[in-house]
């Protein structure tokens, strides 16, 4: 097996170099050997999880429930159901950010419709609304 550097291989995953060490810091990935030049020397197979690491960060999971992805994959014991599972949970919670955003959108378009773009910013009702906090109901 041929032996990598950052540089490689944060390019064969398609992420930096600093997100390489990053990776490391948080746990995700294992901080590799070194040369006597003090060079890191990573696996092949290391290109492997940091392409699996940057495509669940793309489907919004976060890098806790990516570690815990990695552990259930090497766990003998887990079961597809319990990937399921936490496939799942991702969904209810990318559901609940986008009713969230969809509130957002809500009030900033009334927000917008309300201001005509004229006139000073001592009489925007965009700057008047932030200043006041929103009624409960």
């Amino acid at each position: 097996m041929k032996a990598l550097t950052i540089g490689q291989a944060a390019r064969h995953a398609g992420v930096g170099v600093e997100t390489v060490r990053f990776y490391e810091r948080q746990g995700l990935l294992q901080e590799p050997p070194r040369r006597d030049s003090g060079y890191r020397q990573y696996p092949e197979d290391v290109v492997a999880r940091l392409r699996f690491i940057r495509r669940a960060k793309e489907l919004g999971f976060s890098l806790k429930e990516i570690k815990e992805l990695l552990a259930l994959r090497v766990d003998p014991s887990t079961t597809c159901a319990e990937v399921r599972r936490r496939a799942e949970e991702k969904i209810i919670d990318v559901e609940a950010k986008i009713e969230a955003l969809q509130k957002i959108k809500k009030a900033l378009t009334k927000l917008t419709r309300a201001c005509s773009g004229r006139g000073p910013t001592g009489e925007c009702p965009i700057l008047d609304a932030l200043d006041t906090e929103p009624e409960e109901g």
